[in-house]
């Protein structure tokens, strides 16, 4: 692995690459760092394509501003930019999970000149002018016991503090591991995200991968990782002026059958073409829940791989 900081701006941001050839670049979600694409990293370099992962603002170590709101989807987009510009790349195929799909799915809809294609995990695309997840659960009388309203509360950083206990127990928690009965559900209260797990790894995962990402926590907090969710209503409202705009360019969506999110949303399929058709193709991996690149990854690796070849094949 190579690793640089970047200047972006009001941020510094930590990338890591591997390989070398057509450009991937990836981006994590919450909670994570860099460190979770590892393997498709891998497999990408080994197949010669240079992967390149950053620690997304607020995370690792990229640095974020003290204000809650500068962290939507459209800064996540700023500062992958400022990636490829650093590195004097035109153009990367964007790959994202969880909020990192958003960024990934915007990037590609705002500046398909510097995302040719894009690869999308556990989040599909939400279209811009709908409801924020806030105003539609709370409309739905959900407000109590939607696990968002929790994440963006003053005090949420202190239930996950303890990195040691929260990053592996929500890895655990809402991957396809735990019996259904015990699974993370975003409407229940008593399934929290940041519980213990009666594991110390997952039983798909790298120790030293999980060793990692809770040194980095545990030094870090979560106080900015969690501004992804108090910044969320701020960009569905910026966004609203972009109602009717489509995805061109070659898309793939990946899911987890046993993920939480499918309780939230029902994919499908023919919608997700009408917003986006240059989408390729959509595959639910069974038995695998909100981690499919790292409950799966020889699977996630080969339906990568995959697309990344019709996709650069298409142009």
């Amino acid at each position: 692995m190579r690793h640089h900081q970047i200047d972006a701006g009001p941020v510094s941001l930590h990338v890591a690459e591997l390989g070398s050839g057509t450009p991937v670049i990836f981006c994590h979600g919450f909670p994570d760092v860099w460190i979770g694409w590892r393997r498709q990293m891998e497999a990408l370099a080994a197949s010669g394509y240079r992967a390149i992962a950053l620690d997304m603002r607020g995370y690792g170590r990229s640095t974020g501003p003290d204000d809650p709101h500068g962290y939507t989807a459209l800064h996540g987009i700023g500062d992958v930019v400022a990636v490829l510009d650093a590195l004097a790349l035109p153009r990367a195929t964007i790959v994202g999970h969880d909020f990192g799909a958003a960024v990934a799915w915007y990037g590609a809809l705002l500046r398909p000149d510097r995302f040719p294609a894009v690869f999308a995990i556990s989040v599909p695309f939400l279209p811009p002018g709908g409801p924020s997840p806030f105003e539609a659960m709370a409309a739905a009388g959900k407000a109590d016991s939607f696990y968002m309203f929790r994440q963006r509360e003053p005090g949420a950083a202190a239930r996950w503090a303890d990195a040691a206990t929260s990053y592996p127990g929500f890895l655990y928690h809402s991957s396809g591991s735990p019996p259904p009965e015990e699974r993370w559900n975003p409407f229940d209260t008593r399934r929290d995200m940041a519980r213990p797990a009666p594991v110390a790894v997952p039983p798909w995962a790298d120790p030293d991968d999980i060793a990692y990402g809770v040194a980095e926590f545990a030094r870090t907090g979560f106080e900015r990782p969690l501004n992804a969710y108090r910044s969320l209503q701020l960009f569905v409202d910026a966004t609203r002026g972009l109602v009717g705009r489509q995805i061109a360019q070659p898309a793939y969506f990946l899911w987890g059958a046993e993920d939480g999110i499918t309780r939230v949303r029902r994919y499908d399929e023919t919608q997700m073409r009408a917003d986006a058709p240059g989408l390729i193709g959509a595959t639910r991996l069974d038995g695998v829940g909100h981690w499919p690149h790292r409950e799966a990854p020889d699977a996630t690796n080969r339906l990568l791989l995959d697309f990344l070849a019709a996709a650069h094949a298409s142009g």
